[in-house]
């Protein structure tokens, strides 16, 4: 099969490789008709080389039909069009029964100190080989994969398998409550998506940043206010827009990507300079995130407010306002998405007629899998009013 493998820093090509096969009585084979790349591949591509190897098989928001099933794998058949959940779990562990996915004991890589295993993702979360390709291996596939109905283009669902249960999440962490005035940093697809669930799960105002144009339009199209990072002090304008007390909620949605931190920006590509061992070492011990876009989020909330972290840091020791955290009284919750948690809440949403949460305004660019390097360089450099890219195997 063709699949999108990782050759190197910033290098990516479209190679033949081994199609996959039923391993355990718990897989399944599904050939997948469209998959997506994610911000959170930008950090594979660019910074975190060092837990990768050349071959590896990227992507974790892939959606197709089943071709087939192990013995135990009963709720999917030959035939069915499923989603498949960036997070492999089992269903049944003690963190599967109490709805924490992401923290599966089954799939927990307890060597590398992390959660469950997840497609795609580094020798941190099991090396597992990733949906940029033309069929998927799915692990547990007695619990994982997610019938969707035929009626509806690909594209209505593919995002359960992460921008909109992480964005679900976010928003729920966000602990909004209906009249409330929630702020969210970046609009990329994860913000784009949690800016709208906001909205739907009842805030009265919802603000937004970015610097990047389309997406500041994408977001003004559903009724989301926005603020130009690139000419506006962020938080100021926030406390200005709510009688100087700041935002009830904050979701993060940037993470390690952010602009505006030099001296960490420069640690970060330095970090990916490293030869792998002591690349990893500087991960683990240092603070090497940008960290513009969780001080923005920390400033602008109001005393007594909740922050809700859902975009992706890798540096272990990032300095944090420790003082100021204390004093406002913030809540903070994070971590990632439980997919399969917030499942049975969206899919209404999705299976009808209409689009309330405007899922069919998210997708800019559907490109062939063979033009998957390409779309990582647009996706990087917000070129050609990129915000979110699918792949068609």
């Amino acid at each position: 099969m063709r699949a999108l493998t990782w050759q190197g820093t910033a290098k990516v090509s479209v190679e033949t490789v081994p199609d996959p096969t039923i391993q355990e009585p718990t897989d399944a084979v599904v050939r997948i008709t469209s998959t997506a790349i994610c911000g959170s591949d930008l950090h594979l591509y660019d910074v975190l080389g060092m837990y990768i190897d050349s071959g590896d098989i990227l992507g974790h928001e892939p959606m197709g039909i089943v071709e087939a099933v192990g013995a135990e794998v009963t709720h999917i058949k030959p035939g069915d069009r499923v989603v498949i959940p960036f997070n492999i779990s089992c269903g049944h562990c003690w963190m599967c029964k109490r709805g924490f996915y992401a923290q599966c004991e089954t799939t927990q890589n307890t060597d590398q100190g992390k959660g469950a295993s997840l497609f795609g993702y580094t020798k941190l979360y099991g090396q597992v080989p990733g949906g940029q390709a033309e069929f998927l291996r799915v692990p547990q596939a007695q619990f994982g994969p997610i019938k969707v109905p035929d009626h509806h283009p690909d594209e209505r669902f593919l995002f359960l398998s992460d921008v909109l249960t992480t964005s679900w999440q976010a928003a729920k962490y966000a602990d909004i409550k209906p009249g409330d005035t929630v702020f969210v940093t970046g609009l990329g697809p994860i913000g784009q998506m949690c800016a709208r669930i906001a909205r739907h799960l009842g805030a009265e105002r919802v603000i937004a940043s970015d610097n990047v144009p389309e997406r500041l339009a994408m977001a003004q199209r559903h009724g989301i206010e926005t603020l130009d990072t690139g000419s506006i002090d962020v938080p100021a304008a926030v406390f200005d827009m709510t009688n100087g007390r700041g935002a009830d909620s904050v979701i993060e949605s940037v993470g390690m990507e952010a602009h505006g931190s030099p001296i960490q920006s420069a640690a970060v590509k330095a970090a990916g300079m490293l030869p792998d061992p002591l690349a990893r070492k500087a991960v683990d011990t240092f603070g090497i995130d940008r960290m513009a876009a969780l001080n923005t989020a920390f400033a602008a909330v109001r005393r007594a407010g909740t922050v809700s972290i859902i975009g992706v840091y890798g540096g272990q020791a990032d300095p944090i306002p420790m003082m100021d955290l204390f004093d406002k009284g913030v809540t903070l919750r994070m971590g990632q998405a439980h997919v399969k948690r917030w499942v049975d809440e969206i899919m209404p949403l999705l299976t009808g007629d209409d689009d309330p949460l405007g899922v069919d305004d998210l997708v800019t660019h559907r490109l062939p899998l063979e033009e998957a390097p390409h779309a990582y360089e647009i996706f990087k450099h917000k070129q050609d009013g990129c915000i979110k890219v699918v792949l068609k195997p």
